[in-house]
């Protein structure tokens, strides 16, 4: 973490000095604002985070209820998703609070007495060391928690504006071409109406999603006629494997997904209720929570369950649905209009809970669309960016889609239906990238290159996140991890891994140096001349030498700008190979110098040649107005 660049700072330095829109951020709801974004689940909270870091731009966030949600029905963290909590600055502290899987436990009926179920096998939750970080379990509300935190701290003071209701909205035009109807919920004026004018409109209310409805798309999708009664709570049983994840199946018929929760003694357990037909709906729907316990303890004989308290339950049949578009914009009308409203998480994709994807792809939705909207409304990229957000992100979200209902699908499965008895373990290994959510990879677009030169970084994959890898940092020898270090500040990030020669000599990576420092065509030319230097692009040179042969005083400017209004240099964008885990060999990167060009949201756009200074420009042209008239 780095602070005291604007002068000393004794308090927490997570609170970052108010700027722009929060030096005198007004208490009530805005007649006109550039984002409204209506709800406050996971999706929307990333997306509010990832704005409040952009000053000039007003953002408020609204929620029906009228306070902060109390409990949440998502729960399983993946370790992409703790990856995004690290850039926003909370990974460490979410990972203490939250209850660890490192195991998965499947249980089957004993042969011996189809009566009594055994544990049959144990798989590592990673097994191929997807991440370095952990696959959590802990409540949705601490991650609201803790992006309504971040977003407090930030320069533009943001909080939730709670008591509004989504009502309707339409499309007009001028600056500020989003109506948006609203109805207080609580307070003073519960029950009247209000009306807002937005540039932009960001859609995160949920399945049920207004937002949705009023720019006329539907979710579309079929249901597996199968239900589930979930519960969270606090019980006694003598099953040995209550704190570990478990895959139960039954010979009596049934199964049971436990998840054990964060506090060493809460935990959930998915029951299922069995096949659903079409007049079966309401009656399974007024299962009581005694009927789930009931049918708990049938699955879990030998063992009982004695439960003292119920946190939440609910029943749900498995459906999966999604939207064929994630903005107001139909196809034939792509290619004359740019969207102004958007929709985000289970506004545009449904789906089981037993993978634990709903909320982890739903960051991600969060992710993709924040930094855009910022990029857009600061001037920095034209609003055709905005159009890659549905085209990005339906595509993830149909993926997952198709996954887990062949998970659910095995979920639901008599023992005796399985070609193998190891087919749902085997099945869990195979796939564990995907629900890890490892496997997005976003095609040749505006943002993402094609993969003209993927044999220079085999281990950056043109497309898919940025899979970080230990070094050491030059200027205070310290190992870490090169990929933790960007912040969700909305930057792009280039990484300069060098060619073999040392710092300052001649060579590509110096003469690279020079040019993004200095020529017209470089991307930095873009940046405001009254902005630090790496404002809106993050430098970083990854040497091949041990740290103790790199003369940090030899290194290149553009990797040590001068930063704040003291023009205090900037020492930790400078770093070295570590001997014991050689991030050229790790990631496949040619040793003869590779530029790595990864979006704000982490995803690697690009990797081209150090001399590729000509395809470095064309790339960034299109998505820097500024750039024009400066060189390309």
């Amino acid at each position: 973490m780095q602070f005291h660049h604007y002068g000393y700072v004794s308090g927490d330095p997570r609170v970052l000095p108010a700027a722009g829109v929060g030096l005198d951020r007004p208490e009530e709801l805005p007649d006109d604002v550039d984002v409204l974004i209506v709800g406050t689940g996971p999706a929307s909270m990333l997306t509010a985070a990832q704005l409040s870091r952009f000053p000039g731009v007003t953002t408020r966030i609204l929620e029906r209820r009228p306070g902060r949600l109390v409990i949440g029905q998502a729960d399983g963290i993946q370790a992409r998703s703790v990856e995004t909590f690290q850039a926003f600055g909370f990974a460490e502290r979410i990972i203490a609070e939250a209850y660890r899987i490192t195991e998965m436990a499947f249980w089957k009926p004993d042969p011996a007495d189809h009566t009594r179920i055994i544990r049959a096998a144990r798989t590592e939750d990673d097994p191929h060391g997807i991440s370095e970080f952990p696959h959590l379990i802990v409540n949705q509300a601490r991650v609201l928690d803790y992006f309504a935190e971040y977003m407090a701290n930030a320069p533009t003071r943001m909080k939730p504006d709670y008591g509004y209701e989504f009502v309707d909205l339409t499309r007009g035009d001028g600056d500020h071409p989003v109506t948006v109807t609203l109805r207080h919920t609580a307070g003073p004026h519960e029950g009247q109406e209000r009306v807002v004018r937005a540039r932009y409109v960001v859609g995160g209310d949920g399945a049920r999603s207004k937002v949705r409805a009023a720019i006329g798309c539907t979710l579309k999708g079929d249901d597996a006629h199968h239900a589930w009664g979930v519960m969270d709570v606090l019980a006694v049983t003598d099953f040995p494997d209550i704190r570990t994840k478990c895959a139960i199946q039954s010979g009596s018929g049934g199964s049971i997904l436990l998840i054990p929760r964060e506090g060493g003694h809460l935990f959930r357990m998915y029951v299922d209720l069995g096949e659903v037909d079409a007049e079966g709906h309401a009656a399974v729907r007024s299962t009581t929570i005694e009927q789930i316990i009931h049918k708990a303890n049938a699955i879990l004989h030998p063992y009982s369950l004695d439960v003292r308290n119920v946190a939440w339950h609910s029943v749900y049949e498995v459906a999966h649905r999604l939207t064929d578009r994630f903005d107001d914009v139909l196809p034939e009308g792509r290619a004359t209009r740019t969207p102004r409203v958007f929709i985000m998480g289970d506004a545009c994709h449904t789906h089981s809970a037993k993978a634990g994807q709903g909320m982890n792809v739903s960051l991600q939705d969060g992710f993709n669309l924040g930094w855009k909207l910022g990029h857009v409304l600061e001037g920095r990229s034209p609003a055709t960016l905005l159009s890659t957000y549905s085209a990005e992100r339906q595509v993830v979200a149909k993926n997952l889609i198709d996954f887990d209902k062949v998970w659910s699908t095995m979920m639901a499965k008599k023992p005796e239906e399985f070609e193998s008895p190891s087919e749902l373990e085997d099945f869990y290994v195979r796939t564990a990238e995907f629900p890890a959510g490892f496997m997005t990879q976003y095609e040749p677009s505006m943002l993402t290159a094609e993969a003209t030169h993927q044999e220079l970084a085999t281990g950056f994959t043109i497309g898919k996140r940025f899979k970080s890898a230990p070094v050491r940092r030059v200027g205070d020898t310290n190992p870490v991890h090169l990929g933790h270090h960007a912040t969700a500040d909305g930057r792009w990030r280039i990484y300069v891994f060098a060619d073999p020669a040392g710092a300052g000599s001649p060579s590509p990576t110096t003469d690279l140096a020079e040019w993004l420092a200095n020529s017209p065509e470089s991307p930095l030319a873009a940046t405001p001349s009254d902005a630090d230097l790496d404002a809106w692009f993050d430098v970083k040179v990854i040497y091949q030498q041990n740290y103790t042969h790199v003369d940090i005083g030899a290194v290149p400017a553009v990797f040590k700008p001068h930063v704040g209004p003291f023009r205090l240099t900037d020492y930790e964008k400078v770093y070295a190979a570590d001997p014991a885990a050689d991030i050229f060999e790790l990631r496949g990167l040619e040793r003869s110098g590779v530029l790595v060009v990864v979006r704000p949201d982490q995803y690697v756009a690009n990797v081209l040649p150090l001399t590729a200074t000509a395809e470095l420009a064309a790339f960034f042209a299109p998505l820097l107005p500024a750039f024009q008239g400066k060189g390309t």
